[in-house]
């Protein structure tokens, strides 16, 4: 078993597909709530804006816990990183699924939101230092393509699993999903040494920099109202 592990870490296309297999989760996770607010409010005894707290209350995840986690486990060892963001992230979304009231389930989608970043910033590192530098590009886009069909086949499918089956299969899938990615990533993924000069404060000096503060302005406008049309489209069309 061990030579076998051995032999599968030394595989980076398979690492590669593992990472992306983590990605789709976190990408289908993120937008299939969009497709499901309608039931999620009649079941919850909510409004459909009142819905759009728990996707608000997912992205704050996101913007906090990605550049803590990543500042703060800067020394901790890559794989081992990626795999407690996984179980988090299947805790967050099974948990959904069995949320008892409505504030309960906004409370657990901001849960499930703090893996987001961090996942995808590390598993870039991972896959961009498995392979050498005239492949990292490549590697990187590949892992990246989880979320492209998360995008595209992940959320409708979900939506419709959601829609037919109820709103929790869609986040308990997702769960799974991200349970399945944990194993994989401890037996595919390769072991990669943290860099011992990493620093919690200096990752998070990065902050300050006016470069650095444009970017994420910048990022919070577009993505604002990006989010803000896709979050509204499904009820807006059962309206019509």
């Amino acid at each position: 078993m061990q030579e076998s592990s051995s032999g599968l870490a030394r595989n980076p296309r398979l690492a590669e597909f593992v990472l992306a297999l983590g990605g789709f989760g976190i990408g289908t996770s993120e937008f299939v709530i969009m497709g499901l607010m309608n039931r999620v409010a009649e079941d919850l005894a909510v409004t459909v804006p009142q819905v759009g707290y728990a996707i608000s209350s997912y992205a704050l995840g996101v913007v906090v816990g990605a550049p803590l986690i990543s500042a703060l486990a800067a020394r901790v060892p890559r794989r081992a990183l990626l795999i407690a963001l996984m179980l988090v992230f299947a805790v967050g979304n099974i948990a959904s699924a069995m949320a008892p009231g409505f504030w309960s389930f906004v409370g657990l989608r901001f849960l499930a939101g703090l893996p987001h970043g961090a996942y995808f910033g590390i598993a870039a590192l991972v896959a961009a230092g498995a392979v050498p530098i005239d492949q990292r590009a490549r590697a990187i886009s590949r892992v990246m393509l989880g979320l492209t069909v998360a995008i595209l086949i992940g959320a409708p499918l979900g939506t419709w699993a959601g829609n037919v089956f109820g709103w929790q299969i869609a986040f308990a899938g997702v769960g799974v999903i991200a349970l399945l990615t944990a194993l994989l990533i401890r037996l595919c993924v390769p072991v990669q040494p943290f860099d011992v000069h990493a620093s919690p404060l200096r990752e998070l000096s990065a902050l300050v920099k006016q470069r650095v503060l444009v970017t994420i302005a910048i990022a919070c406008i577009g993505c604002g109202g990006m989010f803000s049309i896709f979050s509204y489209v499904m009820p807006t069309l059962a309206q019509q």
